[in-house]
């Protein structure tokens, strides 16, 4: 015996299945990328849907059919952005064409003034050196250059709009679509996560209604403490601009600023400040008490979102950062996925899942996928509704039959006041007392 140690071999098996789901993620993220710009469009798309539901909805039930509520809505809003943009823009251009008219003589009075201190004298060079008019020529030339991008842009739009009104005319079916391919086993929490989904757009477009039309206010009256004559256009200015994140507060200071120009550095300098605090205010106040019951989210996760989205798609990836971080959010807590840090779902919210799935699979047997969504989207209600009221499991899960024929998506139900433990295979002798 030579004494040597026995040779070990490491060997590693990879099962056919895990190959197989990682060739499945390349080609998921590699889908992902080729198909940014139709990701974008969809995205957009389901956020105007979840802003214009509720509109929609609130004149149905005033008993406006949905076809003449979507023509209103879209009517009225499309004049809004009309009227908003030849409010903005003339009077934007005019006061642009006026500074860069003005830019020369007010560098020669700049120049006057530096003059009168000696350590100004290399600032002096500087500005001297500056050649103002390739500066404008080269803009101009810049801007023409970006006409053909927002003639894309302006083309991406319309496709965003046509797509929002099909959804929203047709909402059954659109979500039919989904719940077809998706297995039956998962309709209910896929019915929570867009009943979460609705309610997180709905709050974040109404923080940004909420903070715009602020910025508005103080704009506007800031401006016509000065009686500047442009001054309800400049506050519009400052509202539309105040939606994109880090950089909206300065582009929207900016035309205010220059608007007290003619009152001299004294009221620039008050007027630089006043913005500034304004600013202050808003993302660490207002921003925080808006947004933070809807969202859900941390300020290192906001600050995070906002700088991923636009490192990834600019300006656009910045505005639909935050709720797709608090999607992204909700959907690991609806899916129960247990993160390293956060503990386990309990046995009753577990209990819960399993006891409405099987509810639902036995109500929608054989049922279509549109209606079969219905009846998933309602489940989800009830069973939000009662962890919003406290009930007790028993209570919040609806002893339900499957819909009439007459009547297809609507659900026959009960809520039980006290029922048997076996729930989860409802009998036609549950149901004594229905209502619809």
């Amino acid at each position: 015996m030579s004494g040597k140690p026995p040779r070990t071999t490491l060997r590693i098996e990879i099962a056919p299945r895990t190959i197989l789901y990682i060739l499945l993620a390349i080609t998921a993220v590699w889908l992902a990328f080729e198909l940014a710009t139709v990701l974008t469009v969809l995205v957009v798309a389901l956020v105007l849907v979840g802003t214009l539901d509720p509109l929609v909805a609130w004149f149905e039930r005033r008993g406006v059919r949905r076809g003449r509520a979507l023509v209103l809505v879209f009517t009225v809003l499309l004049l809004g952005i009309a009227a908003v943009l030849l409010l903005t823009i003339p009077p934007l251009v005019s006061q642009l064409l006026s500074m860069l008219e003005g830019a020369p003589k007010a560098r020669d009075q700049l120049v006057d003034w530096l003059r009168q201190y000696k350590w100004a004298k290399p600032i002096v060079q500087s500005i001297r050196a500056v050649p103002i008019n390739d500066l404008v020529v080269k803009g101009g030339n810049q801007l023409l250059s970006y006409s053909s991008e927002i003639l894309t842009f302006i083309g991406y739009g319309i496709s965003t709009l046509f797509l929002s009104i099909y959804l929203l005319a047709d909402p059954v079916r659109a979500k039919g679509l989904l719940y077809a391919v998706i297995p039956r086993h998962y309709h209910i929490k896929l019915a929570r996560i867009l009943l979460e989904l609705k309610v997180i757009v709905g709050g974040y477009m109404r923080g940004q209604l909420i903070t715009s039309a602020s910025i508005f206010v103080f704009v506007f009256a800031l401006l016509s403490i000065y009686k500047v004559e442009n001054a309800l256009a400049l506050a519009l200015f400052a509202a539309l601009t105040d939606i994109i994140p880090f950089v909206g507060g300065y582009i929207a200071s900016a035309p205010a600023i220059i608007a007290v120009v003619p009152y001299g550095s004294t009221h620039i300098i008050l007027v630089t400040i006043l913005m500034f605090a304004y600013q202050e205010f808003e993302s660490r106040i207002l921003v925080p008490r808006v947004y933070g019951r809807v969202l859900r989210l941390s300020p290192a996760i906001v600050i995070i979102a906002l700088l991923v989205g636009g490192t990834l798609m600019g300006i656009l990836g910045a505005l639909i950062a935050l709720p797709i971080a608090a999607g992204v959010q909700m959907v690991v807590r609806e899916l129960r996925v247990e993160l390293p840090g956060e503990a386990p779902p309990d046995d009753r919210t577990r209990a819960r899942d399993e006891r409405a799935e099987l509810v639902y699979e036995r109500m929608t047997d054989g049922v279509p996928a549109a209606e079969a969504g219905v009846i998933a989207s309602e489940l989800a209600e009830k069973i939000k509704e009662g962890e919003q009221k406290g009930l007790t499991l028993s209570g919040m899960i609806p002893v339900a039959q499957a819909p009439e024929p007459s009547a297809p998506g609507k659900v026959v139900e009960m809520i039980a006041e006290d029922p048997p433990d076996d729930l989860a295979n409802p009998s036609a002798d549950d149901s004594k007392k229905l209502t619809e």
